[in-house]
């Protein structure tokens, strides 16, 4: 990152705090962070971290050429409205708004009725909150290689990055590993449930069911082997192991998933047309 870069938040909430921290030392310093918040309860903790906070667009924001929009998709508009006097020539503008694409931003960041030239949208998930997140990342072509790469730098400061080439397959990152989190916990809170039922104690079921996705997930991430492959190892025939699977086979496990992700995906489409008729 150039020596002079100078990012500001545009919104102080949990994920802009897990990027200001993930960014902190690797890709800026604290004082070359500008956020603004609205909410002044949480002025505190960004004061902590040495950036300086403001809880309304001043013209400090011009002297940042890199805006990360980080606020709650309803909100976004209003937030637009509200910075975007202060919009430079060449900034480069990183949403990690859901459901609210490129066309509606470009709009509202726009002026005398040209709209913004282009811009970053950026799905990543929780885990970043604690360095472990995901990013689905999708730059506009009339962005420069370079402007990307930046992006991409960012955000790999909190995870992975994993860049799409068409902006409708962020709605599948969004179905996939925006959500997934909520589904891991749901798989958590039924195998303590099942646990539990099998006369496991709370602390017992919640250690076991915690530690076997995590060894899971880490023996799948430092594998050749595919998914399939590693379950099959898993599973003897005729083993306690087949007859568990056999119970989610017979309840259609697979295609709960895809309808459930199907929903997640349909409803960030549904969000783009509510949210982009500001």
């Amino acid at each position: 990152m150039k020596q002079n870069t100078k990012i500001a938040f545009i919104g102080g909430g949990n994920m802009a705090m897990a990027m200001a921290s993930g960014m902190i030392g690797t890709v800026c310093q604290a004082k070359d962070i500008l956020v603004i918040d609205i909410n002044t309860a949480g002025h505190e903790r960004w004061l902590g971290k040495g950036v300086q906070v403001n809880s309304q667009a001043t013209s400090e924001l011009a002297q940042c050429n890199i805006w990360i929009y980080a606020v709650k998709p309803q909100n976004m508009h209003e937030a637009i409205e509200g910075s975007k006097i202060h919009l430079q020539p060449g900034t480069l503008v990183i949403s990690i708004a859901a459901g609210l694409n490129t066309q509606s931003l470009c709009d509202w960041l726009g002026a005398d009725g040209k709209p913004w030239p282009g811009l970053v949208r950026v799905m990543p998930n929780t885990p970043a909150l604690i360095g472990k997140g995901v990013t689905g990342l999708y730059a506009m072509p009339s962005l420069v290689e370079k402007d990307v790469l930046q992006a991409e730098q960012i955000m790999s400061s909190i995870g992975s990055v994993v860049r799409v080439q068409e902006e409708s397959l962020l709605d599948g990152v969004t179905a996939l590993s925006g959500s997934g989190p909520a589904y891991v916990f749901l798989l958590i809170e039924s195998l303590v449930e099942g646990a539990r039922a099998l006369g496991l104690d709370e602390q017992q079921a919640k250690k076991l069911a915690i530690e076997t996705i995590l060894g899971s997930a880490a023996l799948a991430a430092a594998s050749d082997q595919e998914p399939a492959i590693l379950r099959e190892n898993v599973t003897s025939k005729g083993g306690t192991t087949a007859a568990a699977l056999a119970v989610f086979e017979r309840h259609q496990f697979r295609e709960i998933v895809k309808q459930a992700m199907k929903a997640a995906s349909d409803r960030a489409v549904e969000m783009s047309r509510e949210l982009g008729k500001s």
